[in-house]
């Protein structure tokens, strides 16, 4: 009797284990998902990506972005060691805050330059999407972002916003991009090869398209969730058509959004010219964003944008976002009403569920929305859509 029962008992922890394993490291909609969710006039989706060395950066951006209202999808690179993988899930997994926040459980392998990262943010749309829950908006962000205000700022600012908005930023003026990125034919190995390498080009190039016009702009994007859905699983075929054009396309995420939403009669009114990125550039041809520092802190605030990058691993100035910003400590989370209070009522350590649904956004928000009004109001609004 004592050895069996034992046996059960071994056989039930056993079990309730890889139940809790299943959830945290894979997408199985039957195992991970809380369809309950607290009311918010807005919440979010957000794809955040890593890449490998990118664990710690990681860690401190996912608990400087989380909010209950939203929604996380962590897609860590295949390339990244087992290690980090396996770190990755317990962060996770150990956190009892995290309820909606998933990591791809079978991670893509990703290519610098390459279509193989816009085929995997295509790949988080269609997961958000599936998933069930509500949510208004996409944010796809990397580990090396960093929110400049609190999600409550957030989502107050954008709650005054019309859902169907599409914060793109975009312009058909391509300059030196026409030759160096619209006429080439390149592979991505990353689309069929187990081993990762960089693109390679033909010797052939291509003449540029005349069925449609081609855009550019940030790969930073907020997109509704209509517009989303209609890239996923459009009514026309028009998102699959420039899908495939872009295959071939060197940095395909900084064109594929642009060219379907302003070739597209219904979504090219919804454009709002703007990235909401704080992002400073190398010298021309401003292809990289320069790692941002101390300096840079002043110009951060009042550009009143809620996010920025790049970012060194911690960084000083990562220090001072989370403590005149965020209100936010080590290992902790941002300032919000959802959350217990510490002794100063600014250590955001767990769940008050008292809190559930109350918003309490500071200077950020105001500045924010500050901001969504001015971009949002004609004639700044209608004059820059699509041109």
């Amino acid at each position: 009797m004592g050895l069996k029962f034992i046996l059960i008992t071994f056989t039930l922890t056993s079990l309730l284990f890889t139940l809790l394993y299943i959830s945290t490291t894979t997408f199985n909609p039957l195992f991970s998902i809380n369809t309950t969710k607290p009311y918010y006039p807005v919440s979010f989706a957000y794809l955040i990506s890593a890449s490998k060395g990118d664990i710690s950066k990681l860690k401190r951006t996912i608990l400087a972005l989380y909010h209950p209202a939203n929604l996380y999808l962590i897609h860590l690179e295949l390339e990244a060691t087992q290690h980090e993988h396996n770190e990755l899930a317990r962060f996770v997994s150990s956190n009892r805050v995290f309820q909606h926040v998933f990591i791809v459980g079978n991670p893509n392998r990703v290519t610098y330059r390459g279509p193989t990262m816009l085929a995997n943010t295509l790949h988080a749309m269609s997961m958000l999407l599936r998933i069930g829950l509500d949510w208004d908006w996409f944010i796809n962000l990397s580990a090396s972002d960093y929110p400049l205000v609190t999600q409550d700022d957030l989502i107050s600012a954008f709650s005054g916003m019309p859902k169907h908005l599409n914060f793109v930023q975009h312009t058909s003026r391509l300059g030196w991009k026409f030759n160096k990125r619209g006429k080439p034919i390149m592979i991505d190995p990353g689309l069929y090869s187990s081993n990762k390498s960089e693109i390679w080009f033909a010797i052939k190039q291509r003449t540029l398209p005349t069925a449609f016009k081609l855009y550019t702009g940030s790969a930073w994007t907020i997109l509704s969730r209509s517009f989303a859905e209609y890239c996923i699983v459009g009514w026309e075929n028009l998102p699959r058509t420039l899908l495939l054009y872009y295959t071939n396309f060197v940095s395909s995420p900084e064109g594929y959004f642009q060219t379907v939403i302003c070739n597209s009669k219904d979504y090219k009114n919804t454009t709002v010219n703007h990235d909401l990125h704080y992002i400073t550039w190398d010298t021309p041809p401003k292809q990289h964003p320069r790692l941002l520092g101390p300096r840079d802190y002043r110009k951060m605030v009042l550009s009143s944008r809620p996010f920025a990058r790049k970012f060194k691993h911690n960084n000083a100035v990562l220090d001072r976002i989370d403590r005149e910003l965020l209100k936010r400590r080590a290992n902790r989370f941002s300032h919000g009403g959802w959350c217990s209070g510490g002794v100063k009522h600014e250590t955001c350590s767990g769940l008050n569920n008292d809190g559930f649904g109350v918003l309490r956004p500071g200077a950020g928000g105001r500045r924010l929305r500050t901001l969504l009004m001015k971009l949002t109001s004609n004639p700044n609004f209608s004059k820059r859509q699509c041109k």
